[in-house]
């Protein structure tokens, strides 16, 4: 049975949060990933782990003797990276007021350092670095391994070949939202702590604790219309300041989960969880963002509702606009890092290469019922709902009779960095069902695929979600199963 972590109203939840529900504890170490996707994945239900740090050379190299974070470490190694720092006491819009400093700077002014010991008293800055990409600038340091659990990982695995948008015009080499990845360093004092809100994407995220303790709320998405106003436009920045009654007349309602994580655990949070964070004691962690097939549908569904508002917002020129519907995916792109030609060519690649590794699945001769694999479920599974998600797309007006995007079959399974995302696929999904000694080299397909005639039974190019759709519906009959 799994231990519960017990849900209590701590000294903040005393001014007037409800706190109900249970978190569950569990042991990463005797949990399957299909016990872990039955769960939690499948249900969105948030889960704490552990056990699954003991190897990491994070939690050695960067935490003192006494349990604290070893700054002098990332002085002497990453002292000369450039990062993003909150100052958690500015509020700058809907977030906190973000500078740039180095780590070496960010350090010095750490308030022990810095010979404060209460940042944040009396208006001083509370600074807590956020959102530093540390597996992108040091990839030859292996600061951890990503949980069995977490490997599934679309969005991280897509960025690491492409860009999600590429337009010149709009994307920008240090925006937050069109990032090179979604892999992030946090590091803050006690007292630090994270603004409520809901996760880029609506996508899953994971935080492990390297060092210290954070207490975090969460609010199940079946609720996360009473943490905004009537109009559903602005959401409670702090749950813990004076919240306006007559501007949230429903936050009084909310239910909330409490939990208090610390050194070494992980946690899961689910698509659609509205949550706020609170460092306890000085604290490094470790955290992700990431969607597959189980949470496809919360982008979907996030980047119509924000499609049909950047629509709204400009309806008063459409008249006079000689392109309103792209200026619309323009502006969609700028709020939600990707416009509907990204989120289509993002589908049809990864259609396209779920598809290669299900036709090796089917051809390697050592697999006498390979369609009954977990490998070849979980692809089918894709296919299906990229499937699903493009019949979705069918119904909006600004797909109808619109070619989205122009993808010639061909030039993509020839393209070295289609090879290149492919085979990491491969080497994903054999890593989390044990296929070690399968011999799971896409590349050869794809190299091969002109005599094996690949792709003679599809059309050549695909150029909007009518064609994805008969692309996967011919891919099944190719493999011989129904979708």
């Amino acid at each position: 049975m799994p231990e519960c972590v017990p849900i209590h109203a701590g000294d903040r939840g005393r001014i007037g949060l409800k706190i109900g529900g249970k978190l569950e504890k569990v042991n990463g170490k005797e949990l399957s990933y299909a016990d872990f996707v039955q769960r939690y994945l499948a249900k969105n239900q948030p889960v704490l782990l552990t056990g699954l740090t003991d190897d990491w050379r994070a939690c050695k190299d960067w935490v003192s003797d006494d349990g604290t974070p070893n700054l002098r470490f990332f002085s002497d190694h990453f002292g000369a990276s450039k990062v993003q720092v909150a100052d958690c006491v500015t509020k700058e819009f809907t977030d906190q007021k973000r500078v740039e400093m180095s780590v070496a700077e960010f350090i010095k002014n750490w308030p022990n350092i810095s010979g404060s010991d209460n940042g944040g008293a009396n208006g001083e800055s509370l600074m807590y670095l956020k959102d530093w990409h540390f597996v992108k600038e040091y990839p030859d340091y292996v600061a951890y391994n990503t949980p069995v659990f977490f490997l599934d990982d679309w969005l991280n695995l897509y960025l690491d070949k492409y860009r999600m948008h590429d337009d010149p015009e709009s994307y920008q080499e240090r925006n937050e939202i069109s990032c090179s990845d979604y892999r992030f360093v946090y590091m803050g004092a006690k007292g630090t702590w994270t603004p409520l809100h809901a996760d880029v994407f609506r996508s899953y995220s994971w935080s492990a604790n390297i060092c210290g303790r954070k207490q975090w709320y969460f609010l199940s998405p079946n609720q996360h219309h009473l943490v905004f106003d009537r109009y559903m436009k602005s959401c409670v920045y702090d749950i813990f300041e004076d919240v306006s009654k007559s501007k949230y007349p429903g936050f009084e309602k909310a239910i909330w989960w409490e939990c208090t994580q610390e050194q070494n655990e992980i946690i899961f949070v689910p698509s659609g969880w509205y949550h706020q964070v609170h460092n306890m004691e000085d604290t490094i962690s470790i955290n992700h963002n990431w969607f597959n097939a189980y949470n496809i549908s919360w982008v979907w569904d996030l980047l119509l509702r924000e499609y049909h508002e950047a629509e709204g917002y400009i309806e008063d020129i459409k008249d006079i606009c000689d392109d309103f519907e792209g200026l619309c995916q323009r502006n969609l792109a700028a709020n939600a890092g990707m416009d509907f030609r990204d989120f289509f060519i993002f589908m049809i690649r990864f259609a396209l290469a779920n598809f290669v590794l299900l036709y090796q699945l089917k051809h390697d001769n050592r697999l006498i019922n390979w369609s009954s694999s977990q490998m070849a479920r979980l692809l089918l599974f894709n296919l299906n709902n990229i499937k699903c998600i493009t019949m979705k797309m069918q119904s909006v007006a600004a797909y109808e009779n619109r070619d989205i995007a122009v993808i010639d079959l061909m030039k993509t399974i020839e393209d070295q960095s289609f090879m290149e995302f492919c085979d990491a696929l491969g080497r994903t999904y054999s890593m989390m069902f044990n296929h070690s000694k399968m011999n799971f080299t896409p590349n050869q397909i794809l190299l091969k695929h002109k005599q094996l005639n690949l792709l003679d039974p599809f059309h050549p190019s695909i150029c909007n979600p009518d064609e994805l759709v008969m692309f996967v519906d011919c891919a099944f009959k190719l493999v011989g199963v129904e979708g």
